[in-house]
Parts: C-alpha cells; structure tokens; sequence
C-alpha cells in the first residue's frame, strides 16, 4: 500500500512532467516536429518493455491488469507513432 506522502509525490511528478512536456512541445518549431516524434517512439518502446515487465510479475491482481492496458497504450503509441512518421517522411521524397 502506498502511503500519503509518496501519493503526493507522485502527483507532484506527475503533474510537474505535464507541464515541462507541454512547454517543450509548444516551443519546438514545426521543422522538428518529425525528429521529436521519433524521439518519442523510442522512449515509448521503453515504456513498452517496462510496461511487459509490470504485466509479468507475480504481483497481485491491479498490477497485472494495469501492466495489461499500460502494455496495450504504449504498442498503440509506437505503431501509430512510427505510422505517422512514416507518413510524413514520404511528404519529403522526390516525386518521379
């Protein structure tokens, strides 16, 4: 069981790295864009092995059913993250 303070710390990481992620993404200019996306992707590849790592553990009921859906967010986020950065380096090749 999590206790009061650490509740409040996570929170305060949780809502701290909300706003750091929205001021970084909202200053980039629009040519990094596809370069932070792919940042992205694999940042989210490792959440993805953590995520399986979580699901995995022999721990109670709620962490293998949140490891469950953390797994099935973050294969969501990599496939359609590298389908759209896919789909934008095809804007930029030479047409013949």
């Amino acid at each position: 069981m999590i206790d009061i303070n650490t509740l409040i710390f996570l929170l305060f990481i949780l809502a701290l790295s909300i706003f750091l992620g929205f001021e970084l993404i909202s200053k980039v200019p629009s040519t990094l864009h596809t370069p932070l996306m792919s940042g992205s992707n694999a940042i989210s590849g490792i959440t993805l092995v953590g995520a399986l790592i979580s699901a995995g553990t022999d721990g109670n009921m709620i962490s293998t059913v949140l490891g469950t859906l953390a797994v099935i967010f973050a294969t969501i986020n990599v496939v359609g993250g590298y389908l759209v950065t896919d789909r934008m380096l095809a804007m930029f090749k030479k047409k013949k």
